[in-house]
């Protein structure tokens, strides 16, 4: 009789405990439903309509992706791709310079938070220093490079003070150098942050049983503490990669407008009204930035990490 009721308890328990479960995501999933889920498709259904000067066209069409990729079956008459394939490059060499780095750096700065910082004060402290940047806009951070890059500026004259140089350099400010360097400047936080946090619940004592067994401190770094940490570089990598493909305030400001990404061809094309266009670009544009991300998850296998 109690083994009955017990199973009737449980019977009645294990549906209710769903309901419940069901009812607690039910607002996370609606959040992501309508801010991002909607969005994308609306993106992806406008990509797929026809436009002209005046209007929008609600007909289904691949014109605008065949526009995308006009002429780029062959190359130009001076060797090059096409305007499309050419833009797509310039983006994919920027996320890879700045990828790796910021990631050289992210880790750098978070092993030495994580294992040579003992007090947690000062680990707080420095880990606060780190965020100040971000206490201000990034157009403030971006144009605070101007007048030390620029011709006239500290970086030039400082050289030429003391007889380093002898005219400006003029690749410092509004170059493909410029850009990198703000890239870093403000995104390597996104690296920081993760793997930080990764290496954080390293247990301790595997360092100390690696080095009784007489591994060298880089033997440690690179067996303990980088298979350790891949999750946190993982996450870090996807923060900064979408960031930067996606980015077209930063390559405009420090580029001086001088150089195409993604990004700008399709901010330009929403100022021109050309909304099918920049939203074919916004999809090709995403699905590379998914294609990249599949390709680090085959690598790591974040939710076992997690």
């Amino acid at each position: 009789m109690s083994g009955s009721v017990g199973s009737g308890r449980g019977g009645s328990w294990e549906p209710a405990q769903g309901v419940a479960a069901w009812w607690q995501a039910a607002p996370f999933a609606l959040v992501f439903g309508v801010f991002f889920l909607l969005p994308l498709a609306l993106v992806a259904v406008v990509s797929l309509w026809n436009f002209n000067e005046y209007e929008l066209i609600p007909a289904v069409t691949l014109r605008n992706y065949f526009s995308i990729f006009e002429g780029c079956s062959r190359l130009t008459d001076n060797g090059d791709f096409c305007v499309t394939l050419s833009t797509y490059l310039s983006t994919l060499k920027f996320c890879l310079i700045v990828w790796a780095v910021t990631l050289v750096l992210g880790f750098a700065v978070a092993y030495f938070l994580a294992f040579h910082v003992r007090s947690a004060t000062t680990q707080t402290v420095l880990f606060v220093l780190c965020t100040v940047p971000f206490w201000t806009s990034n157009v403030i951070r971006m144009i605070s490079w101007v007048p030390l890059l620029g011709r006239n500026g500290l970086v030039n004259q400082s050289l030429m003070g003391i007889g380093l140089i002898e005219q400006p350099i003029e690749w410092l400010l509004f170059s493909d150098f410029s850009v990198v360097l703000a890239f870093v400047h403000l995104y390597t936080m996104f690296m920081i942050v993760p793997i930080f946090n990764s290496m954080m619940r390293i247990d301790r004592s595997l360092l100390e049983a690696a080095s009784d067994a007489g591994a060298s401190g880089w033997q440690t770094l690179w067996n303990v503490v980088v298979p350790l940490s891949k999750t946190g570089i993982l996450i870090g990598s996807i923060f900064v990669i979408t960031i930067v493909m996606g980015d077209f305030v930063t390559i405009g400001v420090m580029g001086g407008q001088q150089i195409a990404s993604v990004g700008k061809i399709i901010q330009v094309q929403t100022s021109y009204l050309q909304f099918p266009l920049a939203a074919a670009n916004a999809v090709i544009l995403l699905a590379v930035v998914l294609m990249i991300i599949w390709a680090l998850t085959r690598l790591v296998d974040i939710r076992k990490e997690l």
